[in-house]
């Protein structure tokens, strides 16, 4: 989708669908590598909104990197570009926000349990 020239807000958004990696405290692999749901909006107006069946569970693969203003790594359709792919435009403020671990009420008190025995060992 084209955007007209000019400064713009342009914002994505993730929801997860999992636990998150929090899980991982209690061996449960649950959290991790499940979907979520993408949306895409600029100016305040929804652009697009996508489901994601999976994430990617721990780890990304050394050639592929969090690229800001250009992607140098594997595309994921060589017909959309080729990389390197550099923006053309100006990034004025980039805001990353990421939310805290989800864990249940359950798994609060199990930790807050761990921590209590572990000063009390001490």
């Amino acid at each position: 989708m084209p955007i007209d020239p000019g400064k713009h807000k342009i914002v994505f958004d993730f929801k997860y669908d999992g636990l998150g990696f929090a899980r991982l405290a209690f061996n449960d692999l649950s959290g991790i590598g499940r979907s979520g749901v993408d949306t895409l909006s600029i100016d305040g107006r929804l652009v697009a909104t996508k489901k994601v069946e999976r994430t990617i569970p721990l780890t990304l693969p050394v050639d592929e990197t969090f690229d800001i203003g250009s992607a140098t790594g594997t595309p994921v359709d060589d017909a959309d570009y080729q990389v390197p792919f550099a923006l053309t435009g100006k990034i004025d403020k980039l805001q990353i926000k990421l939310d805290p671990p989800v864990l249940t009420e359950q798994d609060k008190k199990k930790l807050e349990k761990s921590a209590r025995a572990a000063q009390d060992a001490n």
